[in-house]
């Protein structure tokens, strides 16, 4: 097994300065270009969140930018929010959640562009709407070769990888609770949470959204709370923590090894694995919405980073930093930060940890098998194989709870590298696009106007699938497709 781990993790340390160099880069040029949109609306951001939902064209109740968003925030507030940032700060040292804040902001601006063109290229679905970077690979790029390429990798990435860390810390999250881990415990989880995960995903994407929706925003909360009150307990500690963090974040101190290349690297590998901004992720969702503009998608997915990365990250970097970790003492991912809150409010909080867990992993499994049922239904054109794809993420939510946690992670580390790659590469030529419909929505702003979009309000843009006059669905020829 240790020689598996070291085998991938080598293969990530070098590629990764790949997916890097691309991450940032881009993210750059998208904010310089749009002039820092995903701060100047923010205003716009909250106020799309809220909106309701366009009714379709044969009467059904569309799904609304919030429940959309609930979709992502699933897939995005999981695992990776309190045992991936554990991992991080554990390994790169406290200043790789400066590095966190850092790719949210940059990233927001990715996540702009991505979902933005996902709304434009989406297609109608039986009374709903999919869509996500495969679309607009093959609509827009016009290379459905392309489109094929992500689609594979974000149904293994998603559906299989992702699923067994989720799974994975919810074995881990609850060995620290009950205080031990046996093969008993891992397989009765295993079990537990796939009969539950089938429950949901053989009922669809609205029912996906439904359990979101609720479950989501009620257990990010109560995890924001008992961050704060951690943070309110040790107000003094508090300048102190951020000196640490921006110390490590340089260089200027280093902390179990975690140095500058360290706090950087996991920093954004972490980041990513929790936004996922600029992996085409989101996009998937997003795309689902019934929304009268597809910037204002665009804008909502943005406000998704920020709401994972600056408010959830960054409580669980204080739980633990203000709980001053012996870095390298053999805790990781959950347990690092279910010891932290131990120590600073009680054991009981072991015990809410592993329950918050449990249910932020179980929203993000069901999550992240929406984006690969898009996906399947972009390959093979039909729902025929979804029940096969179910049946698939089930065993693989069951795998996950008996893997080894190094592994597990390393795995997702590369997977989620090589999906980030061929997303970013399809968002260079497209971005112009994205950014001609910033300028029409804001140009309507400007009149006061709640912006609307129809197909061809910008002249030049083929491939749109929906937003006619009636928003009637076009008919798709998939052998010219291919």
């Amino acid at each position: 097994m240790d020689t598996a781990v070291e085998f991938v993790t080598d293969i990530n340390d070098w590629y990764w300065y790949a997916v890097i160099a691309l991450l940032v880069g881009s993210g750059l040029y998208y904010s310089f270009r749009s002039r820092f949109i995903q701060i100047r609306l923010i205003p716009d951001m909250l106020r799309s969140i809220v909106e309701k939902a366009e009714d379709l064209p044969d009467g059904e109740k569309g799904i609304s930018a919030f429940r959309a968003f609930s979709i992502s925030a699933a897939s995005r507030v999981g695992t990776g929010n309190i045992a991936g940032v554990a991992i991080a700060i554990s390994i790169g040292g406290p200043g790789a959640l400066f590095w966190m804040w850092a790719m949210a902001l940059v990233g927001a601006s990715t996540a702009f562009v991505e979902s933005t063109l996902a709304q434009l290229y989406k297609v109608r679905d039986k009374g709903a709407f999919r869509g996500g970077p495969a679309y607009y690979m093959q609509y827009g790029l016009g290379k459905r070769w392309m489109g094929m390429i992500f689609a594979v990798i974000i149904t293994i990435t998603y559906g299989f990888v992702f699923n067994a860390v989720q799974t994975n810390s919810i074995v881990d999250a609850v060995s620290s609770s009950v205080g031990e881990k046996t093969t008993g415990l891992q397989v009765g989880i295993g079990i537990g949470v796939a009969i539950l995960v089938a429950l949901v995903i053989f009922g669809g994407v609205r029912r996906i959204s439904s359990v979101s929706q609720v479950v989501v925003p009620a257990m990010a909360i109560a995890y924001l709370i008992i961050g704060i009150i951690v943070v309110v307990l040790n107000i003094g500690e508090v300048p102190g923590m951020f000196k640490l963090v921006f110390e490590n974040a340089f260089g200027i101190r280093e902390i179990a090894g975690g140095g500058f290349g360290a706090a950087f690297m996991y920093g954004i590998r972490r980041g990513l694995f929790s936004n996922e901004a600029g992996m085409g992720s989101a996009p998937n969702a997003g795309a689902t919405a019934s929304v009268s503009h597809p910037v204002k998608q665009g804008l909502v997915q943005s406000l998704g980073v920020y709401f994972d990365t600056w408010l959830v990250c960054s409580i669980t970097g204080f739980i633990i930093l203000l709980s001053d970790p012996e870095f390298g003492s053999g805790l990781e991912g959950a347990a690092l930060t279910q010891n932290a809150l131990a120590l600073q409010l009680g054991d009981w909080t072991v015990h809410f940890l592993a329950v918050l867990i449990f249910f932020l992993a179980f929203t993000s499994v069901i999550g992240n098998y929406y984006y690969s049922e898009s996906n399947i239904e972009f390959l093979t054109g039909s729902r025929r194989a979804l029940p096969y794809l179910r049946s698939a993420v089930v065993v693989c939510v069951f795998l996950g709870a008996i893997g080894s946690v190094p592994l597990v992670w390393a795995i997702a580390d590369l997977a989620m590298g090589v999906m980030a790659t061929v997303n970013l590469i399809a968002l260079v030529p497209l971005s112009g696009i994205a950014y001609a419909l910033f300028h029409n929505y804001s140009a309507q702003r400007k009149r006061g106007r709640d912006p609307v979009f129809h197909r061809g309000d910008v002249p030049g843009v083929r491939g749109i699938q929906v937003w006619g006059d009636d928003d009637a669905p076009v008919a798709v020829d998939r052998e010219d497709a291919r």
